[in-house]
């Protein structure tokens, strides 16, 4: 079976074009890559297609974000946020493993409703923030971040919620999503291998998407690394809030 037994060449174009895109918005703020992927290929394409195409691009692009400074930061990012990534991990598979038996929708709102308002109060300049974390709030939220991830592969909010009430700075904040969504991202694809969303006829498919994924990611670093804090940290929120508020209406109107 051929890639174009699955999809056609011009389908292909424009989901290379959604693959640059996503690229480009993670490499500028470091996260978003698993919905703008799969929001721009749900409109051409179905739903576990485009679920099969995000992937293999994000687990390549999570793995290069983790890694642009060094294996030994990326290690010193997983023992500052191990509690988080522990405990992620675990609510992960657990809720992978419940994906057929409870609505996506309840899991949207919840993550929706919450990450929306954290970021409209950020906008509008009212502070939220933690001077200090406990190894109870670090847990709550990686179980929040994970359990949701793994039902809807969408853990980028509560994390990037949670490292900018932390005020983390720039360069850390984004080698800790890299280092996160990493090991999230190899989770996703043991997790689907075995659902077979991923298999013979779809990982090509994913495959070709690498590159012009990681291209885009590579002209938003460029841009990225002129943004000062301050206005990375409203880039972040502003980007955060649209991925709220998507969430929203992905479960009210699916």
């Amino acid at each position: 079976m051929t890639l174009f037994s699955v999809v056609s060449p011009s389908d292909i174009l424009f989901a290379l074009a959604v693959a640059f895109a996503a690229g480009w918005v993670k490499g500028m703020v470091g996260f978003a890559m698993p919905m703008v992927l799969v929001s721009g290929l749900s409109v051409f394409l179905s739903p576990q297609l485009a679920l099969a195409g995000l992937i293999l691009p994000t687990l390549v692009t999570n793995g290069v974000q983790a890694l642009r400074e060094g294996g030994p930061a990326a290690i010193d990012a997983i023992r500052q946020f191990r509690v988080f990534l522990l405990v992620g991990l675990v609510f992960l598979l657990a809720g992978a493993q419940l994906v057929r038996f409870v609505p996506e929708t309840v899991f949207l709102l919840m993550i929706g409703i919450p990450v929306s308002v954290f970021a409209v109060i950020q906008i509008a300049g009212w502070k939220l923030t933690l001077e200090k974390t406990s190894t109870r709030v670090e847990a709550a939220i990686g179980a929040v971040a994970g359990f949701v991830g793994g039902m809807s592969g969408i853990w980028g909010p509560p994390t990037v919620a949670y490292l900018t009430a932390l005020n983390t700075p720039k360069d850390v904040q984004m080698r800790v999503q890299g280092v996160i969504y990493g090991l999230g991202a190899g989770a996703l694809v043991i997790a689907h291998l075995g659902s077979g969303i991923l298999r013979a006829e779809t990982a090509p498919f994913s495959a070709i998407l690498i590159l012009p994924a990681l291209l885009g990611m590579w002209v938003g670093l460029r841009l990225q690394a002129r943004i000062d804090q301050t206005r990375f940290r409203k880039l972040t929120l502003m980007v955060l809030l649209i991925a709220g508020l998507n969430l929203l209406r992905k479960a009210v109107m699916g």
